[in-house]
């Protein structure tokens, strides 16, 4: 049987060609999920786009501490600044509770739903400080049908030095928490790579992981169909948006012996 992998696009609702470009290959069936920044003004308006698809991609939350849309809502920081105060065990409990619960109701008051996934924009979820609370927070609001939770470990062959380096923020602790709490998890997280590069070596990159990566892994992906100038990611948006929707790509998954499926289906509750 072919390896069942979940193609995630990640910043849904970031800005309009993003999302266009997600519900589009999500549509063709490029996508098995995508995740939302809900604090984005446009996710009340974009959400719309998805509705079509209710039920055969995985919708959920892009936990959000770092973006422009965190930093207008009073919560956000810079990266590094964010990272600072997690390794020190600064964050104010309390304040990260009201900052998970917000983003959660903004999620279920557009989607009209739960989140099937949780996972963080540059993988704050597995923070220290937030990472606790997430899960304490996902326990107590869905005892019976959580949302299964991102972890940003890459698999084996894919561990370069960015790939550990985010690992090193707290994946293993989040998958212990998860385990305790019973929640169900991705193990691995593929899709790391420094966004440099033309479409040819995108390609070289996706074959690779998809060949490498596990049944089970979680592919992360940023697609646009346009590069916005002030996104400092935003040619490799483009490039992403393009290959992902070409027969290239449909070649690449049949030749890795690839079907995408949904976290949903993947990944079980683990037992508490």
């Amino acid at each position: 049987m072919a390896r069942a992998l979940v193609l995630c696009a990640d910043d849904f609702a970031l800005s309009e060609g993003v999302s266009r470009a997600i519900a589009a290959l999500a549509a063709q069936g490029r996508l098995s999920a995508t995740s939302a920044m809900v604090l984005s003004p446009r996710w009340r308006e974009d959400v719309a786009r998805l509705q079509p698809l209710r039920g055969q991609v995985d919708v959920g939350l892009h936990l959000d501490w770092t973006s422009a849309f965190a930093l207008a809502a009073g919560h956000g920081q810079p990266l590094p600044a964010l990272m600072l105060w997690a390794a020190l065990g600064a964050l104010r409990a309390d304040a990260v509770r009201a900052v998970v619960e917000r983003q959660l109701d903004a999620f279920e008051a557009h989607w009209k739903a739960p989140p099937d996934h949780i996972d963080g924009h540059q993988h704050v979820q597995q923070f220290r400080g937030i990472r606790e609370a997430l899960v304490e927070a996902v326990q107590r609001r869905y005892p019976q049908h959580p949302p299964w939770l991102r972890v940003s470990l890459a698999p084996p062959g894919q561990r370069d030095l960015k790939a550990r380096t985010i690992a090193a923020w707290g994946a293993q602790a989040l998958v212990r928490q998860a385990n305790r709490a019973g929640l169900p998890h991705a193990e691995v997280l593929s899709g790391i790579y420094d966004f440099s590069g033309d479409t040819a070596a995108y390609a070289q990159h996706m074959q690779r992981w998809l060949r490498t990566a596990p049944a089970g892994t979680v592919l992360m992906c940023h697609p646009a169909d346009r590069a916005d100038a002030d996104d400092a990611i935003g040619a490799a948006r483009a490039r992403e948006g393009a290959y992902l929707a070409s027969a290239a790509f449909a070649q690449a998954l049949a030749a890795a012996d690839v079907r995408l499926a949904r976290g949903h289906d993947l990944f079980p509750a683990a037992p508490a």
